[in-house]
């Protein structure tokens, strides 16, 4: 959805364009839910696709976008969990109104978090916000008479849509994937914004962006408080899906805190589509090795993932957008020379 040349600068294409891509994106992106509507294992896989595709395009307008790649995501997503379960469960406050202020909670967390954590840069800072993430677990294990501890949070089953809790399973795949067009809209929206070419300009140079007037750490912040907001909403999501949380599934760093940045590592990182590519591919793939190894080879799923993450790391360091976006100017660029 977005163009990069082949010197890694980025090309902003024409709004028209992009909005095009992007519903004909998402047309393609719904034909799962389409097929396997009366599959009820398939439905499990492709809701979890969806969500985690939307908390990975969360992600990317921070780490893809404003070159921050942050390891603390899970933090955010803990809050937008925690809060709309504890609201439910305790208040009977609707999900739909708690998921939002949970979302205004965690950006405001975020400028928190995030504020002296920015006077870092690389690895520093990805190692920093990983440290976030772990005293969130401690903390959450800690304070039970809000978390639940180490028991967690139990959601019971109160079908409606008011409730957020639904009888059938396509009904879930569909709020995902209204998640997930969300943030990938505001994605499109965001990537021609003012922000979005200052949070660019921050990422191929910071010093740069400063010298010609930017105001580096406002920027920085703006995009992880969205990027927070985001996340939070969709941990609100993953805990009415789920009906428990508790604090090793949320603050869980191999499937939380770094598939985020996984999914957009592999799809295509700072991309549109990236998130959205890399969750499609790496989700269902998952969740097969999971079932055909989880006796024989324990943890052979996560051993394969960081396999996959080393392979693009090393030989798609654009990820597949990347690749296919490369493939297609060498294409051109045969044709216009013969």
């Amino acid at each position: 959805m977005s163009n990069i040349d082949t010197n890694n600068s980025p090309v902003i294409e024409s709004g028209q364009s992009a909005w095009i891509k992007y519903f004909g994106g998402m047309a393609l992106a719904s034909l799962p839910l389409a097929l396997f509507v009366d599959d009820p294992n398939w439905l499990n896989i492709i809701a979890f696709t969806y969500l985690m595709g939307g908390l990975a395009s969360s992600w990317n307008i921070i780490g893809g976008f404003g070159g921050q790649h942050s390891l603390g995501h899970g933090v955010f997503f803990g809050i937008g969990a925690y809060m709309t379960a504890g609201l439910f469960v305790n208040y009977g406050w609707t999900p739909w109104l708690s998921m939002l202020i949970a979302a205004v909670t965690a950006a405001a967390v975020s400028a928190l978090i995030s504020w002296p954590t920015f006077r870092l840069r690389g690895p520093f800072f990805a190692i920093a916000t990983l440290a976030f993430n772990e005293v969130a677990f401690v903390m959450a294990n800690h304070f039970d008479s809000v978390t639940g501890g180490p028991r967690g949070i139990m959601i019971p089953f109160k079908a409606g849509v008011e409730n957020m809790i639904f009888k059938e399973r396509w009904q879930y795949a569909l709020l995902m994937f209204g998640f997930v067009a969300i943030v990938v809209a505001f994605s499109v929206w965001l990537r021609r914004s003012r922000l979005g070419y200052y949070l660019l300009a921050v990422r191929e140079d910071e010093d740069s962006a400063r010298a010609s007037g930017i105001h580096v750490l406002s920027v920085k912040l703006q995009g992880m408080a969205i990027s927070a907001a985001f996340t939070a909403i969709g941990g609100a999501l993953f805990a009415m899906y789920l009906r428990f949380i508790d604090p090793p599934t949320i603050f869980n760093l191999q499937d939380i805190g770094v598939k985020f940045f996984l999914l957009s590592l592999i799809g295509g990182v700072g991309t549109v589509a990236g998130p959205l590519l890399g969750a499609a591919l790496i989700v269902p793939f998952e969740n097969i090795l999971r079932v055909e190894f989880a006796d024989a080879l324990p943890g052979f799923n996560l051993a394969v993932l960081g396999f996959l993450m080393v392979l693009a790391a090393l030989f798609m360091k654009r990820g597949v957008v990347g690749a296919i976006q490369d493939l297609i100017q060498r294409r051109r660029n045969k044709r216009e020379s013969s």
